[in-house]
């Protein structure tokens, strides 16, 4: 406990205490007198006291730079290499679509299977999005090298750089296509025949029946 400020001390005989026998031993001193004086002590004892010390300056914290997103790391039992089979339907064309991706092994053990209805698109609308579904879905697994693997020649081409992207359409999901596929360390497009790619043309049209 801190000892008491003697300012205080001074105030408080001031106020609260009756000086009676100080107020007798000096004739002509009033009450009201010895209070003006102990008040005009206490002032000068507190003029008196020592400033506290000044606080340090705080040092300016050091802003560190950001960490870099952690990449993804394969669950146990996930190969960091995988094949990727993509596809999508559209009844009408435009009509009723719905995008397919499947994710599996070398051995042909099947990682996940993907469908995602569309609504009213396109057929090559419904192909971009079946790709993304499985890019994004390869990524969140941590797979590092992917084969892709589809049915639709424009698509395949197009990433491949031989085909421009002309439809307003397509543009912004063949460049997120792009980008997903950097962050893979290696990667191979392969344009497959409709009856190679029947795993993902199955979940396509789930998606459309099953409003997936």
């Amino acid at each position: 406990m801190a000892p008491p400020d003697l300012a205080d001390i001074l105030r408080h005989i001031g106020r609260e205490e009756p000086l009676s026998g100080t107020v007798r031993a000096f004739p002509g001193l009033t009450r009201e007198d010895l209070g003006r004086l102990l008040e005009a002590a206490a002032s000068q004892l507190a003029a008196r006291a020592p400033e506290p010390p000044a606080a340090e300056p705080r040092r300016p914290s050091r802003t560190l730079p950001p960490l870099p997103p952690a990449e993804p790391t394969a669950p146990a039992g996930v190969p960091s290499s995988l094949k990727l089979f993509s596809d999508g339907a559209a009844r009408g064309n435009p009509g009723p679509a719905g995008a397919g991706a499947v994710l599996m092994d070398a051995g042909g053990r099947v990682f996940a299977r993907l469908g995602r209805f569309l609504g009213v698109q396109t057929n090559n609308y419904a192909e971009y999005m079946g790709l993304l579904l499985g890019l994004k879905h390869a990524r969140s697994l941590g797979v590092k090298e992917l084969e892709v693997l589809a049915d639709s020649e424009l698509l395949i081409r197009q990433l491949q750089g031989r085909y421009q992207v002309k439809s307003p359409t397509l543009r912004p999901l063949y460049e997120e296509a792009s980008e997903l596929l950097e962050g893979f360390s290696r990667v191979k497009l392969t344009h497959v025949p409709r009856e190679k790619n029947k795993a993902a043309d199955e979940m396509s049209n789930r998606a459309i029946d099953e409003r997936m």
